[in-house]
């Protein structure tokens, strides 16, 4: 099985980065390069699920303080319009 390090296909910057020219559907070398494809997507996808998951950690305070208030001016609604249902109640009676 070919290393990816010594196939033509990866290029190794001089930050030690990798960049991968290539492409599961077009020029592959071995069927185990596709294995290979799948493992760093998923890696990629696993990074974003991440990143993703620390901006609502950051929001979550924000976003509780938002639903009570939110709660808070509903019921606050509520009680405002509660002389109303009152008054049609006793209208009904």
């Amino acid at each position: 099985m070919i290393q990816c390090k010594d196939c033509e296909l990866c290029e190794i910057g001089p930050d030690g980065q990798r960049t991968f020219k290539c492409d599961p559907f077009s020029n592959i070398k071995e069927p185990q390069c596709i294995a290979k494809w799948q493992l760093i997507r998923l890696d990629m996808l696993v990074a974003s699920y991440q990143s993703t998951l620390g901006w609502y950690r950051k929001f979550a305070p924000l976003q509780d303080k938002i639903l009570k208030y939110m709660q808070r001016e509903v019921e606050d609604m509520d009680e405002s319009e509660h002389w109303r249902l009152d008054d049609e109640e006793e209208e009904d009676r």
